[in-house]
């Protein structure tokens, strides 16, 4: 049995029956990232070996006990570099935190230690999130599967690679601008961001600030990311503005029903967005397998200046930047080792004045406002998931795209804000290939709070198509 190619859920239900160990598991995952991880570098700060294949046999124990933690239990996970893992480093991809061991779990990472996961390292991502593109100084960059020479995305950019080469069968990630979407569309995977609230971002000195990220699940199906939806989701009393919930009305995903469901294509949004040759196309193909289902897709345009939308996002990113990385920008030695972009967030952020970033949050407002007019006509929207195709890895990012130059480290990644700025669900699904045979996705958005349909959509598609069937060159 090729106990790489099984999903999450999969491997749990052989786990639960018995069939296959949890030391089984660990020994093979072990194994293939042995083998197949130093052509790509997703996986980093691997835990020793023996601890891990220990802790494996003392969950076979409490099986053979009758006792399972929950859906997850045996199964290995590596967790997202930004997240802090209890007695694990976490550095955030920078050298100042290269030697930083957190002493407690951040709130996601604890529910999928209590549902059973076997946290066996992390996986790469830029220098505190900040990019498409997982490189950093303390680790180097992460390589796509599907071709080496390129970039794998980012800021999730190590999980989706490692979800792609068969590492790992399911991660965590997180999303403040495409963090989740464009390693799902590099990648070939599956991925979902999550509505503002689903899952607590905690620890946090802010609970009542205005966030713009958000973690979420990662997977090489839909029904795994549902499954790990689950677990993430829910309220906790510390963050006081979660929703209601535990998680549980996620676990299991019935495709829906498609016929007649109305889908508006945004494109490039009325020719605001430059592409890349070859992405509006395919994801244009894409839809048809809608159409096919029954679904009503059709044109549609945003009703609204997209520049706004635009600088909205950037006042209120250099804002929330800032705020995270002053005291580091403040120090003169700290400051030397951070990457230009995030000296410039900074910079731009501590320049704002509380009026400034008042004006943004109303242009969010008018945006929700145009955004909730459209799904007055429509049940979901779609966006292509990045502009671009994967780039060379040795990029720090895209200079230009079809010719349009790129006036920002981010502005190449644009067409995931409209979505970043609302906090709106979304479902990253796989388009298919391009010409150079380079994966591509495409964003499925719902109204705030409509995970369960928009998951229920997706497996509809997924079950039309045979994208996720495919596996990189090696990584069989």
């Amino acid at each position: 049995m090729n106990l790489a190619s099984l999903g999450a859920l999969d491997l749990s239900a052989l786990i639960h029956d018995r069939k296959v160990s949890c030391a089984e598991v660990m020994e093979a995952t072990l194994s293939r990232i042995d083998r197949l991880n130093p052509k790509i570098n997703a996986v980093i700060s691997l835990r020793d070996a023996d601890a891990l294949m220990d802790e494996a046999r003392d969950c076979d124990a409490e099986l053979a006990a009758g006792r399972s933690r929950g859906w997850l239990h045996g199964i290995p996970v590596a967790v997202k570099d930004l997240a802090d893992t209890k007695g694990l480093v976490t550095t955030q991809g920078s050298p100042l935190f290269a030697r930083h061991v957190p002493l407690e779990d951040d709130a996601h990472v604890a529910r999928m230690r209590a549902d059973g996961a076997l946290i066996i390292g992390k996986t790469n991502t830029p220098e505190f999130g900040l990019g498409s593109h997982s490189y950093n100084p303390v680790f180097g960059v992460t390589r796509n599967p599907w071709d080496t020479s390129k970039t794998a995305g980012g800021s999730s950019g190590g999980a989706g690679a490692a979800l792609a080469m068969r590492l790992i069968a399911v991660a965590d990630g997180s999303d403040m601008m495409g963090s989740l979407r464009n390693p799902a569309a590099f990648n070939n995977i599956v991925s979902l961001r999550p509505t503002f609230g689903r899952v607590p971002a905690l620890p946090s000195t802010d609970v009542y600030g205005p966030g713009l990220a958000t973690d979420g699940p990662m997977g090489r199906s839909v029904a795994d990311v549902a499954a790990l939806f689950s677990t993430l989701a829910g309220y906790d009393p510390r963050a006081p503005q979660t929703l209601p919930g535990d998680g549980s009305e996620f676990r299991e995903v019935e495709p829906i029903e498609p016929k007649g469901l109305r889908i508006g294509w945004l494109g490039d949004l009325d020719g605001y967005l430059p592409f890349e040759p070859g992405i509006l196309d395919l994801c244009r193909d894409a839809l048809n397998v809608f159409s096919d289902m029954g679904c009503v897709v059709e044109e549609a345009r945003p009703g609204f200046a997209m520049e706004r939308v635009w600088r909205s996002w950037t006042t209120l990113r250099h804002a929330v930047v800032a705020s995270n990385l002053k005291g580091l920008h403040a120090d003169p030695a700290k400051r030397e080792k951070l990457k230009p972009e995030a000296i410039w967030e900074v910079e731009n952020g501590l320049k704002l004045s509380a009026s400034d970033v008042f004006a943004a949050s109303t242009e969010r407002t008018a945006w929700l406002r145009a955004m909730l007019r459209l799904f007055a006509r429509y049940d979901y929207l779609v966006l292509p998931s990045a502009q671009v195709f994967p780039f060379p890895a040795e990029w720090t990012w895209p200079k230009d795209v079809a010719g349009r130059p790129m006036d920002t480290y981010h502005r190449w990644m644009e067409v995931v804000v409209p979505v970043s700025l609302l906090g709106l669900p979304t479902l990253a699904l796989p388009a298919g290939f391009g010409g150079a045979g380079l994966p591509m996705g495409f964003q499925l958005i719902a109204p705030a709070r409509a995970e369960k349909q928009l998951l229920a959509l997706g497996a509809a598609y997924e079950a039309a198509t045979d994208w996720l069937d495919r596996v990189p060159d090696g990584a069989e």
